[in-house]
């Protein structure tokens, strides 16, 4: 769930029928899980053209309990019940964020952009967000679990734990590392306690080497320090943002390779000795990411790219059901961009994916492996 890039097509099995604001997509049927698998449209504040690589300005970061998500909308936080849009309360004018991540039992995460940027709690009802002491980083990602935990970073590099409103932990990098390793993101936290993020070293030193690493991490739920997993793979200005992890500690991401767009979806397994592995790509896209993974199910989904220099197609939302090839997911338009970032154990995939109008409209695919499909060769 973004101090992340950007993220961002279908046969004739697969194709959109547009009906009433909600499309569905023809496949299985679904009698037998009792849902519809279709692509519902959202609620969302005016209308937003899709950029790729700015902020993304509508989307659906996060599933809830029943109907409930969480996300995006003209730049600010919002939340739906089914397809209504609720807009979160800002404590001023000309404010702008997103929420990030919602509990079982309706407690939001968010962060706020402007005004130096801050972590902030909300429910349902509330008249305010409460910010949460010492988050000072409007780029930092953030996590909450069904105990209300809640996780992320501040400026200084240090990750930080809050329950109840109150800062209860600090997350250091892992033992032995290098003097100048900094927590550069902490993006999520299962039920059991583990905290997902990466370590960063990036400095010049007075030779006038550069030094620059990053490392995937855990922090175990026990409190024990930082476990780092071990490199999906090499090179030069490699980074792996590992962006999930389930409830049995399987962890997805994505490597990227300097210079652009150059991603390929990662998943790692404990106890993490092991390089990560990768499924592949979606046909025909040359680049990929996983941007969720879901708590039991082992469903990962992300989003298939082309370099925005060269889109030979506009991306599309991706769905790995644990085994076999990447999957993709309907688009709500023919040839328009799509991305998916969230999933949950009820089979909803969460994103956002741009109309016919080239409008960019946050978007909940149902029964989402039902719906997804191998693009022909």
């Amino acid at each position: 769930m973004n101090s992340t890039p950007m993220r961002r097509g279908a046969s004739a099995a697969a194709a959109a029928i547009v009906l009433a604001g909600i499309v569905t997509a023809a496949g299985p049927a679904a009698a037998a899980t009792g849902c519809t698998p279709r692509i519902q449209v959202l609620g969302s504040i005016g209308s937003s053209l899709h950029n790729p690589g700015n902020r993304q300005s509508e989307g659906v970061n996060d599933l809830g309990k029943g109907n409930l998500s969480v996300g995006v909308s003209g730049g600010l936080p919002v939340y739906w019940t089914g397809t209504t849009l609720h807009r979160v309360p800002l404590p001023a004018a000309g404010l702008d964020g997103e929420l990030l991540a919602v509990n079982k039992d309706g407690l939001m995460v968010g962060r706020i952009f402007s005004g130096g940027g801050y972590v902030f709690t909300y429910r349902a009802g509330d008249a305010a967000i409460t910010p949460l002491p010492g988050s000072d980083d409007p780029y930092g990602e953030a996590d909450v679990n069904d105990a209300g935990y809640v996780v992320s970073r501040n400026r200084a590099g240090v990750g930080l734990v809050w329950k109840d409103g109150q800062k209860v932990r600090e997350l250091a990098p892992p033992p032995n590392s290098d003097p100048h390793t900094r927590v550069d993101l902490v993006t999520g936290i299962n039920n059991r306690g583990d905290i997902l993020g990466t370590a960063k070293v990036d400095y010049t030193d007075d030779g006038d080497n550069q030094h620059w690493d990053v490392t995937p991490v855990l922090w175990p739920a026990d409190g024990g320090p930082a476990v780092a997993l071990a490199p999906s793979g090499g090179g030069t200005y490699q980074e792996s943002f590992v962006q999930g992890l389930d409830e049995s500690g399987r962890v997805v991401g994505y490597d990227w390779y300097g210079p652009g767009y150059a991603y390929k979806p990662w998943t790692w397994t404990p106890p993490y000795t092991a390089p990560g592995t990768s499924p592949g790509l979606l046909n025909p896209f040359p680049y990929g990411t996983f941007e969720a993974i879901s708590p039991t199910t082992n469903v990962s989904v992300g989003t298939a790219k082309f370099h925005p220099d060269e889109p030979t197609q506009a991306d599309q939302a991706q769905l790995w059901p644990g085994s076999g090839p990447l999957l993709a997911l309907p688009r709500l338009a023919a040839d328009k961009a799509s991305m998916a970032e969230s999933v949950s154990d009820d089979g909803r995939v969460g994103g956002a994916a741009v109309n016919a109008k080239g409008k960019l409209k946050p978007v909940i695919w149902t029964c989402a492996t039902k719906q997804a499909y191998l693009p022909k060769p």
